[in-house]
């Protein structure tokens, strides 16, 4: 029996993509990881603690005697090594008899020293783990599996946005309507990463089936959390017209400067209640009638 262990990594959304993406697909992720295409299974990660772990899941696979330990990183982090070395620990202390892989999977490349460490040392105690960083991986990796297709656009390619039309085309091809559209909203999600402010990017997660799905919503309940909890820290009433409008962007395109301006204005309960309907608004017209209407 074997282990998968997604663990977070540093963004919310990010964070909810490589989870679906290993909970959904987990044979394609034992293929490229393990060599060979076992089932998944999931236990508690409290197992593990011994005080608050930052951990989300373990998974269990169901055709060998190892563990699989994965770190997804978007940027360098010093506390790896360390990290890495305690958790390996943890999983002796519950897992004594089984293998462990440990793999800190790095999304966006950086130079940084950080992202080629593969060990933790301290005197008289030396630890080791893999890296693994996706700029450098062949990119028909990504592409020749269902599953890995979200990480496509971050391998090593010359023409990323020619990575994501492919990728997105094969993904809209799957006879499922749900996992096409949880995969095409993680493969915009992760393009984010490399083609920030592509208009390719923004034109994808404008489409329905992208906000429709599942982990768009995951993804949009999570920000909206974040946001109105860093709201209430830093000032609830900016920030909720900061998520309002980014929200508004992403789903319309550039608002006109009157309308970006209205909603500047608006208190945070009518703020509030505009999130809650914004399912329901779909177009530029739509958004304008919402707001007159909230003048009567």
């Amino acid at each position: 029996m074997a282990v998968i262990w997604t663990d977070r990594i540093g963004s919310m959304s990010f964070d909810t993509v490589c989870k679906y993406l290993v909970e959904h697909a987990p044979a394609d992720y034992a293929s490229w990881l393990l060599g060979e295409p076992v089932q998944l299974s999931e236990i508690n990660p409290s197992e593990l603690s011994l005080e608050a772990i930052r951990a989300d899941s373990l998974m269990f696979l169901q055709a060998s005697n190892t563990i699989l330990h994965l770190e997804w990183q978007t940027r360098p982090d010093a506390k790896i090594p360390f990290r890495m070395a305690d958790y390996r620990l943890r999983l002796y202390r519950r897992y004594p008899d089984r293998t462990v892989r440990q793999i800190v999977i790095y999304l966006k490349p950086s130079r940084s020293p950080s992202v080629f460490q593969t060990t933790f040392e301290i005197p008289n105690t030396h630890h080791t783990f893999e890296v693994i960083r996706l700029w450098e991986q062949p990119v028909d990796i990504f592409l020749s599996s269902p599953g890995l297709l979200p990480l496509a656009v971050l391998a090593k390619t010359e023409d990323k946005e020619a990575v994501l039309r492919q990728s997105n085309q094969q993904i809209m091809a799957l006879s499922d309507p749900a996992e096409r559209g949880n995969m095409a909203a993680s493969t915009v999600t992760l393009a984010g990463l490399v083609l920030k402010d592509n208009p390719l990017v923004q034109q994808l997660l404008r489409q329905d089936i992208v906000q429709d799905s599942v982990v768009y919503q995951a993804i949009k309940r999570e920000g909206l959390e974040e946001g109105l909890q860093r709201g209430r820290e830093e000032g609830r009433e900016e920030t909720t017209r900061s998520i309002a409008l980014r929200l508004l962007t992403i789903r319309l395109g550039k608002l006109p400067k009157p309308v970006e301006q209205r909603i500047k204005q608006l208190s945070v309960p009518v703020i509030d209640a505009l999130l809650e309907a914004l399912s329901e608004v779909s177009s530029l017209s739509d958004l304008t009638n919402w707001l007159d209407q909230q003048s009567l």
